[in-house]
């Protein structure tokens, strides 16, 4: 039996390679015979460039930078391919998971960061830079990322901007520095959302961030007078765009200020991981992440490996920390690790031993009920 296991991290307990091989250990327990292939897989959120890098056997380089509250922090990203592509994770450096929940503020998180974590892979020398988008805590559309990298934000009295998101509501007109010799861009994305509206950026992520419904409204005006400067200065509109609403705008961001190219995320991680030749390889396939929901359909790493297992007619699993009933239909079977009496807070905490435990059950399954002696 040849068997692929390719999950995504399950966030706040695992990395996606730890998860891998927990769940490696409980296949092993029971089928001491099978071959077992691990390939860790991200979708343009966290894990992003550890996949990537290890997939392309690259290396990791790191630097200082602000998180998105202007803290100086250590931020790192990979370089493959003979160091000519550079990878990099925006939530190094103004991640979420740098900000506790109580203390989120999208209104004053800048994307400051993640323009000089981007700089410091340009200095590396990369010819091509894959930035993912996930997991960010600002919603400031890559305001703070342009003036990192030179740009800056005027009023009508040609006074910069230099302070919170709401400072776009006066914004009148944007210097644009020379970016010679600037490197290829692709934002690695794990969201379609377009930049604005009810299924943009601020609409639908905003309060994950922190924001108020008051602060919603202000934030989705300062985006909207951002894209409609930038249209009116460049002639093109790309607040449709699916994936401009990413790491709340700054897909728009990247593809305004740089010429960025916008991608699925899974779709990059995949390519380097040669995952679609390893799912034909296989006969079982086993995905997983911490959290399966509507959200995991729209581009999620685990539906993408559950689709090439479909396109390849294989058996594809989900083992996940919890999942909701609109997210299953993509699987043969999705084994949950929090089931009452395990609490979800129990799962985060003991997700390598049930991670294991769960692998062991569905090995059983696999092998049937013994065979019963005869009469």
């Amino acid at each position: 039996m040849r068997i692929l296991i390719a999950p995504d991290k399950f966030k706040g307990s695992l990395g996606a390679r730890e998860v891998a091989e927990n769940i490696a250990e409980g296949l092993r327990s029971v089928l001491t015979g099978a071959e077992i292939v691990i390939l860790p897989m991200a979708d343009g959120g966290e894990g992003t460039a550890a996949a990537i890098c290890e997939a392309a056997n690259g290396c990791w380089h790191k630097g200082e930078v602000h998180d998105a509250y202007g803290r100086l922090v250590t931020a790192r990203f990979a370089t493959v391919e003979g160091d000519r592509t550079a990878v990099l994770e925006a939530s190094e450096a103004i991640g979420l998971c740098r900000i506790p929940a109580e203390k989120r503020d999208p209104m004053r998180a800048s994307s400051f960061g993640a323009g000089e974590l981007l700089l410091h892979a340009v200095r590396s020398g990369a010819r091509k830079v894959i930035m993912g988008l996930g997991g960010s805590a600002t919603n400031d559309c890559g305001f703070g990322l342009a003036r990192a990298l030179g740009f800056r934000f005027l009023d009508e009295n040609e006074i910069e901007l230099r302070g919170p998101v709401s400072d776009l509501l006066k914004l009148a007109r944007i210097y644009r520095p020379a970016l010679r010799d600037w490197p290829e861009m692709i934002a690695a994305v794990d969201v379609q959302n377009p930049l604005l509206g009810a299924g943009g950026a601020t609409q639908v992520f905003g309060s994950q961030k922190g924001a108020s419904p008051k602060e919603l409204e202000v934030l989705e005006r300062a985006l909207t007078r951002l894209a409609d400067v930038v249209v009116a200065e460049t002639g093109i509109d790309q607040r449709e765009v699916a994936g401009a609403g990413a790491a709340g705008g700054l897909g728009f961001g990247l593809l305004s200020f740089v010429s960025a190219t916008l991608r699925p995320g899974f779709e990059i991680v995949s390519d380097y991981g040669g995952l679609e030749d390893a799912v034909r390889w296989a006969d079982i396939v086993i995905t997983g992440e911490g959290r399966l929901d509507a959200q995991t359909l729209a581009g999620k790493a685990p539906a993408g490996v559950a689709i090439l297992a479909r396109k390849h007619g294989k058996r594809c699993y989900a083992i996940v920390g919890s999942a909701t009933p609109d997210s299953l239909a993509l699987f043969d079977r999705v084994v949950q690790l929090a089931v009452p009496p395990i609490t979800i807070d129990q799962a985060i905490k003991d997700a390598a031993p049930l991670l294991q435990s769960r692998a062991t059950a569905l090995a059983v399954s696999w092998l049937g009920p013994p065979a019963q002696p005869a009469a």
